[in-house]
């Protein structure tokens, strides 16, 4: 008979982190890396802490919208001495528009990163998922800009430290014009993010798992495995295709994604 998984939620010292984690974001204070407390419980002690804050978030009214994928880079993942993506919750009041402005009082060490976003047409509840599964399920695709932040001092991460952060989430902001995937090449289309007008950051769909449906399938499967499968109507962040970049105060930062458009992301001064 197998042995029942023990519930890490329950434990002391993950939820230790998750509170510690809670305030950190509510006081808008840093606090150091927390990788060390979760250690010799692994990924799983991470996961059961995003997930105690998860729970916390929606017993405070907000509503999950979606998830982003983390870690879709292979030199981002060597660097953290990691070979697989995480995950994170996006949740309503992390929504923002094109062009509207992002006030920096609510972050606390943002970093922008361009994206491709999916947009489900259905579910997938599937441990086993595949790409048919994947495109059958999307409804269109968007340019993104995720704003990546992290209540971990000077982003001195590790995979625990940022899977209990719910993935280094901050907000995200999505373009306004929808395309279908069989639109334009999602492994070839080429990414440049601009700053007043000077290319901040280059890449292109391959740097995100060789392809954004890759990230998706995984995603998929995982989401299934841990009981909150993939819904109609989720939005997908499907990682970063390429450098990440630290904000400037009252910075407009704007990626155009091939074949796709643009979307920009426009931050307060203060």
């Amino acid at each position: 008979m197998a042995k029942a998984k023990k519930d890490l939620s329950k434990d002391k010292g993950v939820r230790a982190v998750a509170e510690l984690l809670m305030q950190s974001a509510k006081t808008r204070t840093s606090c150091a890396p927390i990788a060390a407390r979760l250690q010799a419980l692994g990924a799983d002690a991470a996961y059961a802490a995003q997930d105690i804050q998860t729970r916390a978030a929606l017993k405070a009214g907000r509503k999950i919208v979606g998830q982003k994928i983390g870690l879709t880079s292979t030199a981002v993942q060597k660097q953290l001495g990691v070979d697989t993506p995480d995950y994170g919750m996006l949740f309503d009041d992390m929504a923002y528009g094109e062009d509207e402005e992002i006030p920096l009082s609510r972050l606390m060490q943002p970093r922008v990163e361009a994206e491709i976003a999916f947009v489900l047409a259905h579910g997938i509840n599937n441990p086993k998922a595949t790409l048919s599964d994947a495109v059958r399920a999307i409804a269109y695709a968007l340019p993104a800009i995720e704003v990546v932040d992290s209540r971990i001092k000077d982003w001195k991460i590790s995979l625990i430290d940022t899977v209990a952060d719910n993935a280094s989430s901050g907000v995200f902001v999505l373009g306004g014009a929808p395309k279908k995937i069989d639109s334009f090449d999602l492994r070839l289309c080429g990414m440049t993010m601009e700053l007043k007008g000077e290319a901040v950051s280059l890449g292109c769909g391959a740097a995100c798992l060789g392809n954004p449906l890759n990230a998706v399938v995984w995603l998929a499967r995982k989401m299934a495995q841990v009981g909150r499968p993939l819904r109609e109507g989720d939005i997908v962040l499907s990682g970063a295709l390429g450098p990440m970049v630290s904000v400037t105060p009252g910075g407009a930062y704007e990626a155009h994604i091939s074949g796709l458009g643009r979307v920009s992301a426009v931050f307060s001064k203060a």
